[in-house]
């Protein structure tokens, strides 16, 4: 159940072609069709952004270097903090 509201301006050629696209798509609502464009887009660009994709001979690498790693550098040992302090936000 939504809780929040989100309130928003756009022109009329906008409106109209979003809600005719809501309706072929066959949802029940224009408010329906744009939580779903902002949530599926949302989602993507958190996706990107919080994600790395390697390919395998990279990954292999990279997964190389760590297992030859001994103990931590500073550099390391600080980026493990920042990203702790993140996660709190």
């Amino acid at each position: 159940m939504a809780t929040t509201r989100l309130d928003m301006r756009l022109s009329k050629e906008v409106k109209e072609k979003a809600e005719k696209a809501s309706a072929l798509l066959g949802l029940k609502s224009l408010t329906e069709y744009v939580v779903n464009l902002i949530n599926d887009d949302a989602t993507q660009v958190i996706a990107q952004y919080e994600s790395m994709t390697l390919k395998n001979d990279l990954f292999d690498k990279f997964m190389t270097n760590c297992e030859k790693s001994h103990t931590p550098n500073q550099a390391l040992k600080d980026a493990l903090l920042f990203t702790k302090s993140q996660d709190s936000k």
